[in-house]
């Protein structure tokens, strides 16, 4: 969608989910997070985004305190706004209530200085989808050894 220097690429989302859209969100966060952010200390794994009252937020996102931080540290687990442009909140807002999809955060990067969020339109894979997934990626990879062992 955008490049940009990657931060973090949350694979458990791409494991766990078909990813349909994806949307470029900035986010507003407190100077000792930036600072972590800028140093990859951040945790995606458990985390979702949800629509509330017209904004979009981010929880369970974990974002390691500061190390050169005061007592003026953020909360780690601290629910955190996403800034999206109001037709785009509505448009996922319906998708995530009409449709049954779920909201993720695919990767964090770097664009123009500014840390942005790439949060994906998400609707959740089944056991078998997740074991044609693993096959597919099995197999891509022996085809790759043997090109490269017919190529010696």
């Amino acid at each position: 969608m955008s490049e940009g220097k990657d931060i973090i690429n949350n694979r458990h989302a791409f494991h766990e989910y078909h990813i349909l859209d994806k949307y470029e969100a900035g986010i507003a966060l407190k100077g000792t997070e930036v600072k972590s952010i800028m140093g990859g200390r951040i945790q995606l794994k458990d985390s979702y985004v949800s629509v509330r009252d017209g904004e979009i937020w981010v929880l369970n996102a974990h974002i390691s305190p500061y190390s050169h931080g005061n007592r003026e540290n953020h909360d780690p687990l601290r629910t955190r706004k996403l800034l999206l442009h109001k037709r785009e909140i509505a448009k996922l807002e319906r998708e995530t209530t009409v449709k049954g999809m779920t909201l993720v955060v695919t990767r964090i990067y770097l664009k123009n200085g500014r840390i942005k969020f790439e949060v994906g339109v998400a609707k959740g894979k089944k056991l078998y989808d997740k074991r044609e997934t693993e096959m597919k990626r099995a197999v891509e990879k022996e085809t790759r050894q043997e090109l490269k062992e017919k190529l010696r």
